[in-house]
């Protein structure tokens, strides 16, 4: 995996699951919470930029654990 995501690799990731899965950004190892994303794409100087939503509610420990943050 690149360190910086293009939409490609995003889309080859996601093609496989459910489109009807709800999807969340996990935030801040230190402080580990899950976040909404907003519905809309911005982009600009060429570069896709997907807003936070706000917070929902605190990172499952398992994710903690599969993203190698534990």
């Amino acid at each position: 995996m690149p360190h910086y995501l293009t939409v490609g690799h995003l889309l080859r990731q996601l093609q496989a699951l459910d489109p009807n899965l709800p999807v969340r950004l996990a935030v801040n190892p230190d402080f580990p919470f899950t976040h909404y994303l907003a519905a809309k794409v911005v982009v600009r100087d060429g570069k896709a930029f997907i807003a936070d939503d706000g917070q929902e509610d605190y990172l499952p420990a398992e994710v903690s654990d599969a993203l190698a943050w534990a």
